[in-house]
């Protein structure tokens, strides 16, 4: 599923740029180096949106809580600037079986932010998608790098324009629970293990795990494969030409391990991880004082907007770290959220046009909880030094990035709550000492979505 070959040096060069690009970022100080003065650059508009009065839109997306009510900052300008009326429409987790059941019943929605290329590659397959107009295809070609312009494509047709995009290689911390137990950011796997051993010696439980949420299990198994295996097999694995009983596969999930097989390094233990979702998983490590129930959570930038709902500051309370090396660099598993058409008409296409400008994404990484690939965007739009080095970071490595395995698989085996890996590793979560059942289901579940 997509353009993932050739890439071998891809994750090496992010991961070198992400962490010199947090350390100069010093707990959050650190300035713009793109310029534009501390108010996020200049005001004036940067696309020609047309006329559409009259018309109505409606968007389907993922996004709950504090995203959501970002995103719908960026379609309230939208309609001030042409007059339209857009229908904001949550999914659930579901994206796709959200779209199928309303194309089956004939009123799909104009605009979907779909989170895994496999989805857009499956739907593009199907005839579901409208091809990009002139005016999106522009503004891609201005404001784009080449490998997000192929992840938005199917078999050479551009389809998607990634809007927001996240780095879910980092582990956010609570900066007084490190500093009271002595702790320092580690480096690498074994350091990680020690210092959450350590955290749980001085009476925090160390690390918060968003279990219910199936989606988060796979990030952890993709920044551990990612740095042990080697950016060649994760490709290989990601498209099923490896099958998941390889040795390779066996040997993160023992890494894996090591963490969830031991309890009193989670919060709450394995069945308190089952059952906390993603937004728990970051406040409960950020709230409580001198008392959080964590210490630690493992989770993309966005996890800054979930930590704008509690008292603790980012880049002084709210600290952040590359994910710690298990082979010899740290990984960066890059994400996001690919806007694409369903149906004909120059408002789907005009809203397109503007997800890909620089005008939308300033809006939301003002706001704050967002990360852009929009090369062009002001870093100066970003709320704070800590989010402001993570875009630079992300922008300079170009094309060199590993998009997230389970996103790039059929959304049968990645993409669905309650089944395929998703719940394969929330099982291992539960029993993560059975290594070789969960490389059984695993390979499986696989199998039959792939189709081989």
């Amino acid at each position: 599923m997509g353009r993932r070959g050739g890439r071998a040096a891809g994750s090496v060069a992010v991961g070198v740029a992400l962490a010199l690009a947090l350390a100069a970022c010093g707990g959050g100080s650190g300035g713009a180096k793109g310029g534009g003065g501390g108010k996020g650059g200049s005001t004036a508009p940067t696309v020609r949106l047309p006329s559409l009065k009259g018309e109505k839109l409606q968007v389907t997306a993922v996004w709950t809580g504090p995203e959501r009510e970002n995103f719908v900052k960026v379609l309230d300008e939208f309609e001030k600037r042409t007059g339209a009326t857009v229908d904001f429409v949550p999914s659930g987790d579901d994206m796709a079986g959200f779209v199928g059941s309303k194309i089956a019943g004939g009123g799909p929605p104009d605009v979907a932010m779909l989170q895994q290329v496999g989805v857009l590659h499956e739907f593009a397959a199907k005839g579901w998608l409208k091809p990009l107009g002139a005016g999106a295809r522009a503004q891609l070609a201005k404001n784009y790098a080449k490998g997000w312009r192929d992840l938005g494509a199917h078999k050479g047709t551009p389809y998607g324009v990634y809007f927001k995009a996240s780095n879910k290689s980092l582990v956010w911390y609570n900066a007084r629970a490190f500093d009271d137990a002595g702790v320092r950011e580690p480096k690498s796997w074994r350091d990680f293990l020690k210092a959450a051993r350590t955290l749980s010696e001085s009476g925090v439980e160390p690390v918060s795990v968003g279990g219910a949420d199936g989606w988060t299990l796979t990030d952890w198994f993709e920044n551990v494969y990612l740095s042990q295996a080697g950016p060649e097999k994760y490709d290989q694995l990601a498209q099923h030409r490896i099958k998941w009983t390889d040795p390779t596969v066996r040997r993160a999930l023992t890494t894996l391990g090591q963490l969830f097989g031991r309890a009193e390094l989670l919060a709450g233990g394995n069945s308190g991880a089952l059952q906390t979702d993603f937004p728990t998983s970051v406040t409960q490590t950020f709230s409580g004082g001198d008392a959080p129930k964590a210490a630690m959570v493992s989770s993309a930038d966005f996890a800054a907007a979930n930590i704008a709902q509690t008292k603790a500051r980012v880049g002084t309370d709210a600290k952040v770290f590359p994910f710690p090396a298990v082979g010899a660099r740290s990984p960066v598993v890059t994400g996001g959220d690919v806007a694409v058409a369903l149906k004909d008409g120059r408002a789907a296409q005009a809203l397109l046009a503007f997800l890909a400008s620089t005008d939308a994404a300033k809006i939301w990484a003002q706001a704050g909880g967002f990360l852009s690939p929009n090369k062009e965007l002001d870093r100066a739009a970003y709320a704070d030094g800590v989010l402001r080095e993570i875009a630079g970071a992300l922008v300079a490595a170009g094309d060199d990035f590993r998009f997230d395995m389970s996103d790039q698989a059929p959304a049968s085996f990645g993409g669905k709550p309650g089944q395929g890996e998703w719940k394969d590793l929330q099982d291992f979560l539960k029993r993560p000492k059975d290594v070789a059942g969960a490389q059984a289901q695993l390979e499986k579940d696989a199998a039959a979505s792939f189709g081989r």
